[in-house]
This record gives C-alpha cells, sequence and structure tokens, in this order.
C-alpha cells in the first residue's frame, strides 16, 4: 500500500495506540471500522453545542438538531444512488433492515411453503430474520473457491420464491457478488431482492438505481460512522404498501383509543426517539469518505490485497477460504493444527487485531468443512506493514505449534 493509506492513518485517533506495548495493528475492519476524527468530532460537537430532539421542538437547538437529521437522511440517499430521501430509512443497522423488510413486508404475504432464496455465504442476519415470519431458506450454493453458482440460480428462481435476498460482499470470504445480474435474472422472474450492503458499503460506490434491486441496506459502523445507526433503502412502490411493525413516537398520524393512523415513509418505520447524534455521525464519515479519491483507494485496496495472499500463501500448512477472482480485502484463514481461537489470542499479544470464530456464518463454515476460521479484514487504513506483521506472528505460531 503507498501513500494514501499512510497518510490517512493519521485522521485515526486509535492507531496511533499503543496495546498490551505494541502498536494497534488493527485487522478487524470487516467485524467494525474505527472512527477518524471528523466523525468523533461531529458527535462531540452535536451532544455539546446542539443537542435537542427532533421534529418535536419549536426552540432554536430542536431546529438545528432536526437540519442536522434531515441532511443526513439526505447525504445517505446520495450516497447509495436513491431518487428521493423519502426512500431512505435510518434503523440500528443492517439487521434492523432486513428484520423490517421481513416483518413490514413479507410477513403479510407469506404464505405456507414460501421459500426465500439466499447463499451458501450469508450471514445470520440475512438467514434468521425470513425464518422467523415463516419462510424457508434455500440457498444458491457457492463453489469451493466462494464464488455463486450462477446456472444454479437460475433454476432456483424459476422454480419460484418470495424474495432474493443476499449479500453484496460475503464478510467471510470477501466475494464480491455480481448483483446487477443476480437483479435482472430475479427481475425475469418477478422476483423482488434485496441486498445486504453492510461490507460492500465501505469499499465499493453503490448505485441501487444501477444495479436495479427492490431494498439496499447497511450499517454506519462498518463504513467509519458510529454504531447503532443504519439504512434502508427500499423501492418507492414497496414503502408505500408496507405497514409498521413498532409503533409510537415520530411514527404517527393521529392516535385514539380506537385506532392510529400513521405517518408517510420513511418516518413510518421510524419508531420512538431515533438515533439522531448516531445519524450525524454516519453523515460526516460519509462526507469524509466522499471526499476521498475512492477509486484509487479501491485500486490500492486491491494491490493490498494480493500482497497479503501472498505473503499467507508463503507460510507452511496456512490455507486460505474464499478465492474468487472478485473479491474485497478479506484474507480468511485455517492453520493446521492450531485453532482460529489461538491464533487470534496469540497475535493479540503482539497487537494484532483479528477475528476469529465462525464470523455469523455457520451455514457456510458446514459447506466448506471447517469448524472456524482467522480473518485480517483490510480497510482504507490498513498497510503492507500490517500485513507484513500478521505474517510474522502467524509464522511465529506455525513454528509454535508444528
Amino acid at each position: 500500500m503507498t501513500g494514501l493509506a499512510s497518510s490517512l492513518r493519521g485522521e485515526f485517533p486509535v492507531l496511533g495506540t499503543l496495546s498490551r506495548g505494541h502498536p494497534v495493528v488493527y485487522l478487524d475492519s470487516a467485524a467494525t471500522a474505527q472512527k477518524p476524527q471528523v466523525v468523533i468530532d461531529a458527535i462531540t460537537r452535536f451532544y455539546a453545542q446542539d443537542y435537542g430532539t427532533i421534529h418535536r421542538g419549536v426552540y432554536q437547538l430542536s431546529e438545528r438538531a432536526t437540519l442536522a437529521w434531515d441532511a443526513a437522511r439526505d447525504r445517505v440517499a446520495r450516497f447509495l444512488g436513491a431518487a428521493t430521501a423519502d426512500e431512505v430509512v435510518f434503523v440500528r443497522g443492517t439487521t434492523e433492515a432486513v428484520n423490517l423488510v421481513a416483518q413490514s413486508y413479507l410477513k403479510p404475504k407469506i404464505k405456507p411453503g414460501a421459500i426465500v432464496l439466499v447463499t451458501e455465504m450469508e450471514h445470520h442476519a440475512n438467514i434468521v430474520p425470513w425464518q422467523l415470519v415463516g419462510a424457508t431458506t434455500v440457498a444458491i450454493p457457492i463453489s469451493d473457491a466462494g464464488e455463486l453458482d450462477l446456472s444454479a440460480a437460475e433454476r432456483l428462481l424459476a422454480a419460484g420464491c418470495e424474495l432474493l435476498a443476499i449479500c453484496h460482499v460475503s464478510n467471510a470470504l470477501g466475494t464480491i457478488n455480481p448483483v446487477a445480474e443476480l437483479c435482472r435474472m430475479a427481475k425475469r422472474h418477478g422476483v423482488p431482492v434485496l441486498i445486504d450492503g453492510a461490507q460492500a458499503a465501505p469499499h465499493l460506490p453503490i448505485d441501487v438505481q444501477a444495479i436495479g434491486c427492490d431494498f439496499y441496506c447497511f450499517s454506519g459502523h462498518k463504513v467509519y460512522g458510529p454504531t447503532g445507526i443504519g439504512a434502508l433503502w427500499t423501492r418507492q412502490e414497496h414503502l408505500a404498501t408496507m405497514s409498521p411493525y413498532q409503533g409510537g413516537g415520530d411514527m404517527i398520524d393521529l392516535v385514539t383509543f380506537e385506532g392510529t393512523t400513521y405517518a408517510p415513509a420513511p418516518r413510518r418505520f421510524e419508531a420512538g426517539t431515533p438515533h439522531i447524534a448516531g445519524a450525524i455521525g454516519l453523515d460526516a464519515a460519509l462526507r469524509w469518505l466522499e471526499s476521498l479519491d475512492r477509486a484509487a483507494l479501491h485500486r490500492e485496496e486491491e494491490e493490498l490485497l494480493a500482497f497479503g495472499t501472498g505473503l499467507l500463501g508463503e507460510i507452511p500448512g496456512l490455507r486460505l477460504i474464499g478465492t474468487a477472482s472478485e473479491k474485497a480485502g478479506i484474507l480468511t484463514f485455517v492453520i493446521e493444527g492450531v485453532h482460529p481461537h489461538d491464533i487470534a489470542s496469540i497475535l493479540d499479544h503482539d497487537g494484532v487485531c483479528i477475528r476469529a470464530g465462525h464470523h455469523c456464518t455457520q451455514p457456510l463454515h458446514r459447506r466448506l468443512g471447517v469448524q472456524a476460521t482467522a480473518r485480517a479484514s483490510l480497510a482504507l487504513y490498513s498497510t503492507r506493514a500490517d500485513l507484513e506483521t500478521l505474517a510474522h506472528g502467524l509464522a511465529k505460531i506455525q513454528r509454535m505449534f508444528n
């Protein structure tokens, strides 16, 4: 990785700190990304100078908070390529977004034997919500490299399903799925499409209209914003027919003891006092991200991924999991004779932060014949030095156990 990552690292306070006496080497960005100072400052400034609830007060603090909330929705709409900000619903994150679609869109339509088509690489958050409303999840198979079988996808769509729900980028494999092609395929069979964009948002430009999906969601904390905030984009024709599944607060129009009418979308789906500071932090994160040369950053990430793949491939007994031709910056692996939790624990003593376990993808791990894996994931602040430190630690672990 050349100058861009190095120049950006200074904007992330935690990367200048120590962990167990060592400089922090943060390689767990697929779980959650670190925060630049501009995001921290935006949240602090809101709480210190502008705090008030939205849409309720006629005083200036409330008006400033409302303007900031509305600006954040506009920012998310532009980030996703939405036609209008009214198509964007604020949620706590991708998981809540999928649950919202399951409860408000799918549940009223559900019939015995209803199928939601997913993939073998899905996060649990894109499996369990469909099962909770009574659907059966059927998975499009993947190859050993972690690529979707598109012929099987065509056959399964033709056989009939209520919804196609797929990840844009796999959190465990890094595979970048051909979502626009899958949407075109689904439309030929009259099947709506939800895309889990949690892992795509930090790495790829997103244009929901060009992709052709019906629902798209992502989490703020993975795209350098705060936790507890995310967004769901939904086509207007779906929003118009969806009923809320949570009640109270700003989602109402008129309440009586006999019944209630609801506010128009998107407010209809935003019950209670919202995470105002989270939306302001997300606005700051997206503004900061869009100020960068994302095309250059993407090229550097590809170079860094290739560099890391080569480094890890030289370690005896190490096997990479997920070798798709189109990948985001994720390096998942196992080392023969060493449990992934031991790998992560030992690396932690050198200040290296990676993830170990099933990464909320138990069906995927069963498909690949492994109980758990270790995962190093990259972000725009990751460097070659980070990966060299990782590789040095892994080589040491391999010698210790073998």
